[in-house]
């Protein structure tokens, strides 16, 4: 078997990363080689491969739904937002550029060969490339110089399905409408439809799922149902809205309650993911001051603008609150940044010297170059290996060392990302948590989360063989888009 398929959506958070990483799992399982790809994705949730590149968080997960080791080609283009109209612009796993919308279609060109590229090299080792659409393809204003869905799909004839959310509302006329305002040429390519997140009776929605097809002439491969618990590596903060941490029985008396700050532009809140598998943890995304009064611990998470994120922070009170705090408090790299005395930022936000929290021995100076890297090492005498991903260096002047970070008495702060991933040291990490909130809370002795993780893979691969006609896509993955698809008003009018 040798293909190529183009998984687009109706919105951002329809299902496309995970469908993407269920057909990668479904696919791996049959013994086919398959990767994943994402020509362009905005997000600021991100990985760093073993070679040091910076991708997209999803498309590392969907990396390990295939069996794989991410590489920066899965990912050539990432952009990270600082603010509503700037991006850093990463490049095949380097930063290169810090650009508004402007500015980016400068770039345009040089992206988009890049993007091919990676394409084709993944093509060429792999006998199947399965690749994810960014936000919706019926983004008619960006279609001109667009990469990452039609575009590519265009450039290289890929077959394409679109992915929408019944969960919330007014599927049918997404789908409809996604494919009504391509023109002509990326309609002949948009081959059926997947429908996600849904609840109920199937034989309610059978009479829908005729009508879409009688309207469109178009197939609609089928229905996924909605399934709690797959937070598998998001890539927008919108997941947040919907996320309610699972029910686990506290494996002791008590359960220990977390409270994670949203900030604006927070990043890498796949860190806490982990903590969401342990017995009796509740972990809460939180923006107000009195949602830190019962946590036993807070967790000041990272961020793309940490200067502009602590500026909110004393604008709605929770510096103060944080400040006022004598019970447990994490700060994850750019939650770190903010509890240390000072920040130096002439390369993020060109702030210049900034204040910080002043509740950590650490000054902090943004350096032009990023830092991506793989760090290894022990805290309670348990190994941790993690990633990290920033511009600011800390330079810590006391405290007692914490992966590569420090602690001062109950607050504790590190740029390493993933660090509770780590089984042994996250069980270990609670036990003093709990102590020194005055819980009593016990973790498991038997919680894996790579074990967990793998579940969570292994199930998005069984729903794309329980509920998706697979025979189907098999053939537009060997075959392309079936020829006749009729053309759909307004845009093939």
């Amino acid at each position: 078997m040798k293909g190529a398929l183009l998984v687009a959506g109706t919105t951002s958070d329809a299902g496309k990363s995970v469908v993407t990483a269920g057909i990668c799992r479904w696919l791996a399982r049959q013994g086919v080689s398959v990767a994943p790809y994402k020509a362009q994705n905005m997000s600021l949730n991100s990985f760093v491969t073993a070679d040091g590149a910076e991708i997209g968080r999803a498309q590392a997960m969907q990396a390990q739904a295939a069996g794989l080791d991410p590489v920066a080609d899965m990912n050539p283009i990432l952009l990270k937002p600082g603010s509503d109209r700037r991006s850093q612009v990463v490049l095949m796993g380097k930063p290169v550029a810090d650009v508004d919308a402007m500015e980016y279609g400068a770039l345009k060109d040089l992206l988009r060969q890049s993007a091919l590229e990676s394409l084709e090299r993944l093509r060429k080792a792999y006998d199947v490339v399965i690749c994810e659409g960014a936000g919706s393809p019926a983004e008619i204003n960006l279609r001109r110089g667009d990469i990452a869905n039609m575009g590519l799909a265009r450039a290289v004839g890929l077959p394409v399905i679109v992915v929408g959310d019944i969960d919330r509302g007014g599927v049918f006329a997404a789908l409809y409408g996604t494919v009504g305002l391509l023109d002509a040429a990326d309609q002949a390519l948009v081959s059926g439809f997947v429908i996600n997140k849904f609840r109920g009776a199937a034989e309610l929605l059978a009479p829908g799922l005729d009508m879409i097809k009688a309207l469109t002439g178009r197939e609609v491969y089928g229905v996924l149902p909605y399934l709690n618990g797959l937070w598998l590596d998001v890539e927008d903060s919108l997941a947040l809205d919907n996320r309610v941490t699972p029910t686990h029985e506290p494996y002791g008396r008590q359960s220990l309650r977390v409270a994670v700050v949203r900030l604006p532009r927070i990043s890498n809140f796949t860190d806490l993911d982990a903590l969401t598998a342990e017995p009796g943890v509740v972990v809460r995304f939180v923006t107000s001051p009195a949602d830190l009064d019962d946590a036993d611990l807070v967790v000041l998470p990272g961020s793309r603008a940490t200067v502009a994120d602590l500026a909110w922070l004393r604008s709605t009170g929770l510096a103060a609150a944080l400040r006022e705090r004598t019970g447990p408090t994490l700060g994850v790299c750019g939650g770190f940044q903010m509890l240390g005395e000072r920040i130096l930022d002439r390369v993020e936000s060109g702030a210049g010297l900034v204040e910080g929290l002043g509740l950590l021995p650490v000054s902090v100076e943004f350096a032009e170059d990023k830092t991506l890297g793989r760090p290894y090492g022990t805290a309670y005498g348990q190994p941790v290996s993690a990633y990290e991903i920033h511009h600011g260096r800390a330079t810590v002047t006391g405290g007692e060392p914490f992966l590569d970070g420090c602690r001062v008495a109950n607050v504790w702060g590190t740029t390493w990302h993933g660090a509770l991933e780590n089984d042994g040291f996250r069980r270990a990490f609670l036990v003093d948590v709990a102590a020194r909130a005055g819980r009593d809370f016990t973790p498991a002795p038997d919680v894996s989360f790579a074990a967990l993780r793998e579940r969570r893979l292994d199930a998005l691969g069984d729903l794309v063989a329980d509920h998706l006609d697979t025979g189907a896509l098999l053939r537009l993955i060997e075959h392309g888009p079936p020829a006749g698809l009729p053309p759909l008003a307004p845009g093939a009018g």
